[in-house]
């Protein structure tokens, strides 16, 4: 047990230096990056209150999670260790797992599923699974785990297509942005190492952190709004950013008419 809690027991070592500033803190940029998922869930936790209240108070526990992946993504930053690796990736995992609970398109189920429970039933039985399997071989966890967004990027596709809205279409444009700027760090950063140690910049799996965060915030608006098309389509949901829908960077959020939805009722 020792050993994979000890300092630099994971086989993967980012870019940045070890220990350049400090004896305790393996990778000091990678690891205050990682504030970036405390920063930006308690923000969206909060602006998806109203579409979580109409919806599912489960919505929430996505950002909880996210929190939570800070926490271990610190935590493996500043140790380097096997578990720190191990609890860093299963912590995205269960994010990607609760997110494909709870926003994949009811009518792309397979054909064998009628309904959400068991959707989500084989997704946890999925994720279980692949947990076990993540002991196994570590080192591949972070490239699985990566490969997924490819098929969250096919559904978006797939429900763009039937999608006239310029600012829905804005907002899929803006997620997949993101998304790239994002991966386009990680890559290169752990591909590329040798290129970055050159000109003295190995800061860019740093960079991952604060853009994936942003990414993760755009993309579960803009899952949300289809979720909310499909199941609360009475409550007439809209897309608002903060601070405020005029600004040129800003934190997309689901909005729900409660004025509708009470009108719908009675």
């Amino acid at each position: 047990m020792e050993s994979v809690l000890a300092y630099q027991s994971s086989e993967v070592d980012w870019c940045e230096d070890n220990f350049q500033f400090s004896e305790e803190v393996a990778e000091f940029y990678n690891t205050v990056s990682s504030a970036s998922f405390f920063i930006f869930a308690p923000i969206m936790m909060y602006l998806l209150h109203p579409y979580a209240k109409e919806r599912t108070h489960a919505v929430h526990l996505v950002w909880l999670m996210m929190m939570i992946v800070g926490v271990f993504s610190a935590y493996y930053h500043m140790t380097l260790s096997y578990m720190g690796q191990l609890l860093d990736e299963l912590s995205i995992l269960w994010v990607l797992a609760i997110g494909y609970t709870l926003w994949f398109p009811r009518h792309r189920f397979p054909f064998f599923i009628k309904d959400r429970c068991t959707f989500a039933g084989l997704v946890f039985f999925t994720a279980t699974l692949s947990t076990v399997f993540s002991f196994a071989k570590p080192t591949i966890n972070a490239y699985a785990l990566n490969s997924i967004t490819l098929h969250i990027l096919y559904v978006l596709c797939q429900e763009m297509k039937s999608c006239t809205d310029p600012q829905i279409q804005r907002l899929a444009f803006t997620t997949v942005a993101w998304w790239a700027l994002a991966i386009s760090c990680w890559l290169s950063d752990r591909l590329l190492c040798g290129f970055w140690r050159r000109i003295n910049f190995c800061y860019l799996h740093s960079f991952w952190h604060i853009l994936i965060s942003v990414a993760s915030a755009h993309g579960c608006t803009l899952f949300a709004y289809f979720d909310a098309q499909y199941e609360i389509p009475f409550a007439r949901p809209e897309v608002h950013y903060w601070p405020g829908d005029k600004w040129k960077v800003a934190l997309p959020y689901l909005s729900v008419n409660y004025k509708t939805r009470l009108q719908k009722q009675c």
